[in-house]
């Protein structure tokens, strides 16, 4: 196994646990807003479908996350296991962030993932909407980087 094809544990076919698992550190990845790091996780030639944009493999999605966080700025996120089977987990997740003329706004949606049998994800389709919002009306209120363990998800959120 080379660095291309090095393993992402856990791996397939998945129980709850490990899906849970899986999806909190997707969370933790996406939440460090390092394009780098966050490619990492899918294979060398993942597919992609975000929004109106389908990268392919793993320089196209690291240029894409790198565009997204310039966009999205002071970017918190949740994501939440809706449902698994062997080697596919679905989530259900939101975030906030704002804008550079100082707009927030908290993005909803869903993602369908695949995985290899390394634990890499080889397919990622999201559909997301956003909301523009006040500030005060923001949930994710914690330091930018990983969410608290103490911290409610979104089903406590009323999300």
């Amino acid at each position: 196994m080379n660095a291309a094809t090095h393993a992402r544990p856990p791996v397939p076919p998945f129980t709850h646990e490990t899906a849970v698992q899986k999806v909190r550190m997707a969370e933790d990845a996406w939440n460090s807003s390092d394009p780098a790091r966050v490619a990492l996780a899918y294979t060398p030639h993942s597919v992609w479908r975000n929004r109106t944009e389908f990268p392919r493999g793993r320089a196209e999605i690291e240029a894409f996350l790198t565009r997204k966080w310039a966009r999205e700025i002071e970017y918190r996120l949740i994501k939440e296991l809706w449902a698994f089977t062997d080697n596919r987990i679905a989530v259900r997740f939101a975030y906030e962030w704002r804008d550079e003329a100082a707009n927030w706004f908290r993005s909803y949606g869903n993602e369908n993932w695949a995985f290899d049998e390394n634990g890499l994800m080889a397919r990622r389709f999201a559909s997301i909407n956003d909301l523009p919002i006040a500030e005060s009306e923001r949930k994710f209120r914690w330091e930018q980087g990983r969410r608290p363990d103490d911290h409610p998800g979104l089903g406590e959120l009323g999300l």
